[in-house]
């Protein structure tokens, strides 16, 4: 059965980097991964040093002995809308359309049909099967909150015909536990975890969608208290720089384990640990590191 992983987060807990190292935790066990963009931002691709997807598929990361393929696309609405049209006969049409901005037009007309086009196309691409996995890196939590709404509000207002009919079909997917489910992704912070456990009840009580372990991301590590006699060794200034630098980190890592221990008495969800990592850039290297961390909980995710 393909599996569907929607990752979620606010802006800037690292939901792209998350989407990547699942991508390669997964390929490492020999599934195959398609990972799917719907903002345009390709960040889960330029972690393998690709900068310019489009809608056409590109493979990443080719296939090895033991290790799968690692694919990656970018899904836009009025890419959807073409491919679509073009499918049924009407290619010409479709792309004058586009071009046109008549995607827009519509899309003003009948909210969440942009959305709707985008789901379509993964629902599609899920059925199809090509893929093991299919990781959707969804926009900011705010904004994915809206997009995975928009098949049940278009259900409810569109009482037949295609529309209705691909409204249900997207539907039936993301209420499926064995094939969809959303990955939360967080960091140990006061309003990164509101917004979590906000988004976490919503997905379950109005989208029906399964939710796995929680990702939290950039955890510290409490810092070793430093030997005596290392200390008594440096000159005042010295020793005290160093003293304040651990007071602070270890006050970090202690705010941090609060947030952690609030996020679990809220939401009844493991939690997967991913360390901090230096650096605001992460290479190739530190995602294979991150795999790791991973490792007991891929079956779950």
């Amino acid at each position: 059965t393909v599996r569907l992983r929607l990752v979620v987060g606010k802006g800037g807990v690292g939901k792209t980097s998350v989407a990547a190292t699942l991508a390669i935790a997964a390929a490492r066990t020999g599934r195959s991964v398609l990972i799917a963009d719907v903002d345009g931002r390709h960040g889960a691709a330029a972690a393998f040093g690709v900068h310019n997807l489009s809608y056409d598929e590109r493979v990443l990361v080719a296939a090895s002995p033991g290790h799968g393929t690692i694919a990656a696309r970018t899904i836009t609405a009025d890419d959807a809308l073409v491919e679509y049209l073009a499918d049924h006969g009407m290619g010409r049409l479709a792309r004058k359309l586009a071009s046109n901005g008549v995607v827009d037009v519509i899309a003003t007309a009948t909210p969440g049909i942009k959305d709707l086009l985008v789901l379509g196309k993964v629902k599609q691409l899920v059925t199809e099967g090509k893929h093991d996995l299919v990781i959707l890196d969804t926009p900011a939590s705010g904004h994915a909150v809206t997009f995975l709404r928009s098949a049940g509000a278009l259900a409810r207002s569109v009482s037949s015909g295609r529309i209705r009919r691909q409204a249900d079909e997207v539907l039936e997917l993301l209420s499926d536990h064995v094939r969809c489910r959303v990955v939360l992704v967080t960091i140990a912070e006061e309003t990164p975890v509101n917004e979590t456990i906000e988004t976490a009840f919503t997905l379950e009580d109005e989208i029906r969608v399964a939710l796995t372990p929680v990702i939290v991301n950039a955890v510290l590590d409490v810092p070793a208290p430093v030997p005596a006699g290392a200390l008594a060794r440096l000159d005042p200034a010295e020793r005290a720089a160093i003293t304040g630098a651990l007071a602070v980190e270890r006050s970090r890592a202690e705010a941090q384990d609060s947030q952690r221990q609030r996020l679990a008495d809220a939401l009844p969800l493991a939690q997967v640990i991913l360390p901090e990592r230096a650096g605001t850039r992460l290479v190739a290297a530190d995602f294979e590191a991150l795999c790791d961390a991973f490792s007991k909980s891929l079956a779950e995710l």
